[in-house]
């Protein structure tokens, strides 16, 4: 396949300045509003959906094109499924299971194009299932992980082509839109490596170039730290990079500052946030919404350890210098409006449902911005969005079991999982449930235009269980 041409992909001002533009106001001016009362039964219930107040109204079962009902979402809204686990694509191999975290990339003619990462956690070398590539062009021959390449039509309402663009590596769990919008930042949610049976050691995070129109074996960004990824974002006026660590009690907010913003194969320094004055602050629990904390960073001497020999991991460096304790962080977004990065930890707070925070940058501060007082708000946050109209957009990640929460949109489903927004009154609400299967939705994303929301459903490996979902609707009757 040949590679994509960079000239026909979109300047990136216009676009994106204008979908900033249309925000207005901050949610920063919500700080402090009471969140939404849980159920006491902890099953999904209505959330604050009324239109004008952030909500797009109550929600419905919607069938695709192929007439499957697999979201529910507002009236007015409608979408359509693509590049299901198991179909061939472009490149003459099977979609690789487990879609999660995900990025799109205008390109002209009112297409977009999004690189989706694949969390494949097969044994070392195994095919069925995984992101194949020639050996040749993997960063791991054994890696079964990896990213695809999916060129979408907003005309035609339809996938025009897919293919593999990175392989070799493994849990490819999130990742971020590298500075000046070059590429996905694609990570690896582990530190696996010879010894668990693979060639090379993993725990990095990789550029996969817009560019690219086949798998290419980019090299593994080892100075922005070995340990396991979740997400990244760039700040897009100094090319820092922050990234969120998904690790139990025990993660940690990093930024990396690059040499050079364009070349993060240049090295640079790698830092972990801790609370000022509060040396290895938990922040898990007893947390105050809307109070601001001062920050600093400190410095992680080895980023790269060589875990294997017995070297300390990249999150006890940082929390022996004083780092801050999260739990399990995952999406991060950067955010124009307030020129800072909202990011989310999966099972913070004092109901352990999930909290959303916000740190500036130009403040050194960061802010609880929302927690979840229960399952029927919001259960178990994992990729974040920051949308075109300044909307924040959560994806849930409820796999556990332990709950069993229904949604009555969902019969016979359980653990249902959905897609929860956050409207100006700093108040959850649904707009999209997986009424099809009880994976994960994941890789939120708008295009470039603002005019189409991506979202994947992650499936369970068997065919056709997970797939990419594109979303249009009248989004500017509400905070998204």
């Amino acid at each position: 396949m040949p590679t994509l041409d960079r000239r026909s992909f979109l300047t990136q001002g216009a676009a994106t300045a204008a979908g900033a533009a249309v925000a207005g106001t901050t949610l920063f001016q919500t700080l402090g509003s009471a969140t939404a009362t849980a159920s006491p039964s902890g099953r999904h219930a209505a959330s604050p959906n009324r239109l004008g107040d952030g909500g797009y109204g109550p929600l419905a079962r919607v069938p695709d094109q192929n007439g499957d009902e697999i979201l529910a979402l507002p009236d007015g809204f409608q979408y359509v499924t693509f590049s299901k686990i198991g179909e061939l694509m472009s490149d003459g191999t099977p979609v690789p299971v487990a879609h999660d975290g995900m990025g799109a990339f205008g390109v002209r003619g009112r297409r977009s194009l999004l690189i989706r990462n694949h969390e494949v956690r097969t044994a070392p070398g195994t095919v069925a299932g995984s992101a194949q590539a020639p050996a040749a062009a993997k960063y791991d021959e054994l890696g079964v992980g990896g990213t695809t390449t999916l060129v979408f039509n907003h005309r035609r309402g339809e996938l025009e082509r897919h293919f593999v663009s990175f392989a070799g590596s493994i849990v490819n769990c999130a990742g971020g839109i590298a500075y000046q919008r070059a590429g996905w930042i694609t990570c690896e949610e582990t530190v696996a490596g010879p010894a668990q049976g693979w060639t090379r050691k993993h725990g990095y995070a990789f550029l996969v170039s817009v560019d690219a129109g086949r798998p290419e074996a980019s090299p593994a960004l080892t100075a922005m730290g070995r340990f396991a990824h979740e997400a990244v974002a760039v700040d897009p006026r100094t090319g820092i990079v922050y990234q969120t660590e998904d690790d139990g009690n025990d993660s940690g907010l990093y930024r990396f500052l690059p040499n050079d913003p364009r070349d993060l194969t240049a090295g640079g320094a790698l830092e972990m946030l801790a609370v000022a004055g509060q040396p290895q602050r938990s922040m898990l629990t007893g947390q105050q919404v809307g109070l601001s904390l001062p920050v600093q960073w400190v410095p992680i001497a080895d980023p790269d350890p060589d875990l294997e020999g017995g070297a300390t991991p990249v999150a006890l460096q940082g929390i022996a210098r004083g780092g801050a304790l999260f739990n399990r962080l995952e999406g991060i977004w950067y955010d124009r409006a307030t020129r800072g990065f909202y990011f989310n930890s999966t099972s913070g707070g004092n109901a352990a449902m999930g909290q959303v925070w916000h740190y500036s940058p130009r403040s050194e501060t960061l802010t609880l911005f929302f927690e979840s007082p229960g399952g029927s708000v919001l259960d178990s946050p994992d990729n974040l969005l920051v949308t075109p109209r300044g909307g924040v957009l959560l994806c849930e990640d409820d796999a556990s079991g332990a709950d069993n929460d229904t949604h009555p949109l969902a019969p016979g489903v359980e653990d249902v999982n959905r897609l929860i927004g956050i409207n100006p009154a700093g108040e959850a609400f649904e707009f999209a449930v997986n009424v099809f299967n009880d994976a994960e939705l994941a890789g939120a994303t708008f295009s470039d235009d603002g005019e189409v929301l991506f979202v994947n459903i992650f499936g369970d490996g068997t065919p056709g269980s997970g797939m990419t979902c594109a979303i249009t609707g009248p989004w500017g009757r509400g905070a998204l």
